[in-house]
């Protein structure tokens, strides 16, 4: 099998279309089975992710969804499908518990903060997308904000009010009873399931929702618009849903999130995007708005500092202050199913920066090499059908890095070939292999009190010590080297080193 060679482009067109390969299995969270990719527009794939709420910093938890989603991307582009992702930023009608309830929270962190809700949104994304890059997650198709579309949601509300919806003093609310199946993606009862949503007076179901939240009498809200319900602004459950209609078309074919996403915002989104269209059972998922539903599952963090009320919580920033590259994070991400929990711990992350250390060490030699246009050596088109089958296999990219490791040690074949291969596999999990250096992943704290000029000119003095067999300048060296901190790593097979000790 020949594989053609393309650069990798934006997220509108593919990385490489294969010959042949084995057909994408994805598990789907409404049917909860795994089930071939078939596009609602042939060769064309459209994906929306649910985007963060510009009212804080993203912990390293919000980010595995972004890891997850933008590795989806990767693969369908893989694929050979042109691909249209749509990421939302939600800077309005978010409220503070997720079910519903409690106050804006945009309006809070403004208040706060003493500043404009709209410089709250504009910090915040800004701070959001320099995570975004720092993963080397590629850019959507388009970022749809959310104040953007209050128009299209306005007409939207309009459309199914007198079906779907009531009104009472507090909003305009959907009636969950109005529409089939309602919860079925949560796998749970309305009542039971959906029923830990704060009591409103006069709601005719526990599980109902606010479509449009009116202003109280007596207040202003910075963001607010007028509407057939009153001044107010929309619900959280809303926008997405009006946002993936305009950019995507119902239905469209993937609509991704983390795990916590399934229980409340997206049976609300499914339902209201069965109203709009007047579709019936989610025994078709098609009714649902998009044909697959997929969810990342949790980081769990045993330190207790996931939480943003935490102070000094985990972000990306701060794994970086801490002197690891972001990219180690990646790496932890795809090292595990996106499906399972895992377990951030700093040991955990230094562990898979170390793997990336290996893989950038082991590339190092191939890039000067042109690469080949195409992978047909015998011992290399194996490994891409391997590659392939795992990606296939919902995403396994545990495998599919195993894979990768053993097609970077493979030896005697063409260097040209050999970076081709590596240039494919490399464009789906995101890495940039042959474009980072050592310097760049080694362990440099913020606060460290020492630069990597220092250290590299005591190690150049240490260096000539030890040539002239002055071992005992070299010991004073080092050990002047480990008040400061600094780990010299002699025998190190990596050749990092140094390290500083955060």
């Amino acid at each position: 099998m020949a594989w053609g060679m393309t650069t990798e482009p934006n997220s509108t067109a593919p990385i490489a279309t294969p010959v042949s390969g084995a057909p994408l299995r994805l598990f789907n969270s409404l049917t909860r089975t795994v089930e071939v990719f078939t596009p609602v527009h042939p060769g064309e794939a459209r994906v929306y992710t649910c985007g963060p709420t510009v009212y804080n910093y993203p912990h390293i938890g919000n980010m595995r969804a972004y890891v997850f989603a933008d590795t989806l991307g990767r693969v369908l582009s893989f694929k050979g499908y042109a691909l249209r992702h749509v990421i939302n930023i939600t800077d309005v009608g978010h409220l503070t518990d997720d079910a519903d309830a409690g106050e804006d929270k945009m309006e809070k962190m403004a208040r706060q903060q003493a500043q404009s809700i709209w410089d709250i949104a504009r910090h915040y994304t800004q701070a959001y997308w320099a995570d975004i890059d720092a993963l080397h997650i590629r850019q959507p198709y388009k970022w749809s904000i959310a104040t953007d579309y209050v128009p299209q949601m306005i007409e939207f509300a309009k459309a199914i009010a007198d079906t779907h919806c009531y009104e009472l003093p507090s909003g305009l609310y959907f009636d969950v009873s109005t529409v089939a199946d309602y919860g079925r993606l949560a796998r749970a009862a309305t009542d039971e399931g959906e029923g830990r949503i704060e009591a409103v007076e006069g709601k005719r179901h526990a599980a109902d929702f606010a479509i449009w939240r009116k202003t109280p009498d007596g207040e202003k809200r910075q963001m607010e618009w007028d509407s057939p319900w009153g001044k107010g602004a929309p619900g959280w459950h809303l926008e997405c849903s009006v946002m993936s209609r305009e950019l995507l078309g119902l239905p469209f074919d993937i609509h991704t999130g983390g795990i916590d996403h399934r229980e409340i915002h997206h049976p609300n989104e499914i339902a209201q995007n069965q109203a709009i269209t007047g579709c019936g059972s989610l025994d078709c998922a098609e009714h649902s708005g998009a044909r697959m539903w997929m969810h990342n599952n949790f980081l769990i963090d045993r330190s207790g500092k996931m939480s943003k009320s935490s102070g000094e919580f985990l972000r990306v920033q701060l794994l970086i202050d801490k002197g690891f590259h972001p990219l180690g994070y990646r790496m932890m991400c795809l090292q595990a199913h996106y499906r399972s929990e895992l377990e951030f711990s700093w040991d955990n992350l230094a562990a898979a920066l170390t793997r990336l250390k290996r893989m950038i060490l082991a590339v190092s030699p191939l890039r000067d090499v042109v690469a080949a246009p195409e992978v047909n050596h015998p011992k290399l088109t194996p490994l891409l059908e391997r590659f392939d089958a795992a990606l296939s296999d919902d995403l396994n990219t545990a495998v599919a890095l195993t894979v990768l490791d053993e097609a970077i040690t493979t030896k005697k074949v063409p260097a040209e070939q050999k970076r081709a291969l590596i240039e494919r596999m490399d464009a789906v999990m995101g890495f940039g292999l042959l474009a980072l250096n050592r310097e760049e992943l080694r362990i440099h704290p913020k606060d460290a009190t020492i630069t990597e000029a220092e250290i590299e000119a005591a190690l150049a003095r240490r260096k000539e010590a030890r040539a002239a067999k002055d071992f005992a300048a070299s010991d004073a060296i080092r050990d002047e080297l480990a008040t400061k901190s600094v780990d010299v790593m002699d025998g190190d097979p990596l050749g990092w080193e140094w390290k500083l000790q955060g």
